[in-house]
């Protein structure tokens, strides 16, 4: 059986109050529609995944082009049964379709599967996945024959409930599987008989029973993975979901979190057992941590790969970069794109690396930026150091060979060679390359003046010292002072 997954994605969700299109808000570090294509991608192959765009349409297609999916437009946004009808023609081919709603990400590849063995079990026009949450309060029901039945009479909208079915806690979760021959033979009795003047695909329940089509229904083992999201807060409650479902399978593999509600680990990150990730730890996008690993608190860890062993102190970020095992980082330290740190390396406090190749056993512990370098194995950096990698034009390279000592405060204006084993003085510029095992001293002479510096402040303090009045011109002055006052009385 030929099966098809369509995903509705072209809606605007204008309840978000955003200007980006609602698919592609992001839970979990990916976008909602990129959630539901990983699930649909894990049943049928990606060219069998036709998704329904329009708000946005070039926006949406760009965000998931990776997955290998297929688009429909949809020009015009009438409602899910239009959608539906806009993709006609490139699903003909298929025996059965499954749609899915491109903003419920929480739905798992077990339960599309258990959709459509149930359907094709049951031989039906159309099932429906259903749910039976603690507040079905403003969904449409799900009303069945009996209890015990699978077949549905109808779906009723919340505001067309009787007391009597208000009580049934079976919703909708708007996604169905259908028989591809039955829905587009009698899609066109769809009417915008309603209050937003659309086509609704929830119709086509009551259409295929009229016509006397077998409608069934089977219920989620969870109600959460059906639910999706009208407003940021209840996608940010989603998140929080996402999140911790991902920390506990991490912990039921054998990895340690503390204070698991306090981190922020994406759905896609990948962490070995026996490694042990403190509170406020944020672990993003395609990361991989290697087994008995510690991630120490307030450290970000984006598209990273990290082998075992490694310890990340307190505070480091480190994006698209690889560390290998027994790599000892910050704290503070920053590990810039295109870092390779070498095995047993130690990066510390306030070092920044960005493009460079660290070798195993180095060390840069204080206070020094890296760029674009290449840097031997057993290599000490001093601190204060830094690769001067941009002539304001282009980046230069800095390549420093095996066993080589680098003294604190150089830099190192590339391009520029440090050979083997060769020393750099303290306080050096080195602009010239050093042969191996060479001494490079790039600094002014140094001069000594003994005494200088007593004699100076002997200066200072004689400058400072206020000068005696003499006794005579003082008097002077004061006589003075008082032949003028007698002359002004006078006049």
């Amino acid at each position: 059986m030929r099966f098809a997954i369509v995903i509705m994605a072209a809606g605007k969700g204008t309840r978000l109050k955003s200007k980006r299109a609602k698919v592609l808000h992001q839970i979990g570090g990916k976008a909602l529609l990129e959630h539901v294509i990983q699930a649909a991608t894990q049943i049928v192959p990606p060219q069998d995944v036709y998704v329904v765009v329009g708000h946005q349409a070039g926006a949406v297609q760009a965000a998931v082009a990776h997955t290998g999916v297929r688009y429909v437009t949809q020009a015009e946004q009438r409602g899910t049964g239009h959608a539906i009808q806009t993709v006609r023609s490139a699903v003909a081919g298929y025996e059965h379709i499954l749609v899915l709603s491109g903003d419920v990400p929480l739905l798992q590849p077990e339960t599309i599967a258990r959709l459509r063995d149930f359907h094709l079990n049951e031989q039906a026009a159309m099932t429906i996945l259903t749910a039976a949450p603690e507040n079905p309060h403003g969904y449409g029901r799900v009303l069945r024959k009996s209890p015990s039945s699978a077949e549905v009479v109808a779906i009723v909208e919340q505001k067309a409930l009787t007391a009597e079915q208000e009580k049934t806690r079976e919703i909708n979760s708007g996604i169905y599987a259908f028989s591809t021959a039955a829905l587009f033979e009698n899609i066109n009795e769809l009417t915008t008989n309603n209050t937003h003047g659309e086509y609704y695909l929830t119709d086509m329940a009551g259409v295929l029973v009229k016509e006397g089509h077998r409608v069934v229904a089977i219920e989620a083992e969870s109600a959460t993975e059906i639910l999706g999201a009208n407003t940021i807060a209840e996608m940010m409650e989603l998140d929080s979901e996402m999140r911790m479902a991902t920390a506990r399978k991490l912990m039921a593999q054998g990895v340690t979190i503390y204070r698991p509600e306090t981190t922020v680990i994406d759905s896609g990150v990948q962490v070995g057992a026996d490694t042990v990730i403190e509170p406020f730890v944020q672990l993003l996008g395609e990361t991989q941590i290697g087994e008995n690993c510690r991630i120490r608190s307030y450290s970000v860890i984006e598209n990273a790969r990290l082998d075992h062993h490694v310890l990340v102190r307190q505070g480091c970020i480190i994006n698209e970069s690889h560390v290998q095992a027994g790599a000892l980082l910050g704290p503070y330290a920053h590990i810039r794109p295109g870092s390779e740190i070498g095995e047993e390396a130690h990066v510390g406090n306030f070092v920044e690396t960005k493009k460079i190749r660290l070798g195993k056993g180095s060390k840069a512990n204080h206070l020094s930026y890296l760029g674009d370098a290449e840097i031997g194995s057993g290599v000490n950096i001093g601190a204060g150091t830094i690769t001067c990698n941009y002539d304001g034009m282009h980046k230069n390279p800095t390549t420093i060979g095996r066993g080589v000592f680098i003294g604190s405060d150089t830099a190192l204006v590339a391009p520029v060679r440090v050979g083997d084993g060769a020393y750099v003085a303290a306080g050096s510029v080195i602009s010239e390359n050093v042969p191996a095992d060479a001494l490079a001293i790039a600094r002014g002479r140094q001069t000594n003046k003994p005494g200088w510096a007593r004699a100076r402040r002997r200066e200072l303090a004689k400058a400072k010292k206020p000068a005696k009045k003499s006794r005579a011109r003082g008097k002077k002055r004061s006589a003075k002072k008082r032949v003028a006052r007698k002359i002004r009385r006078r006049r």
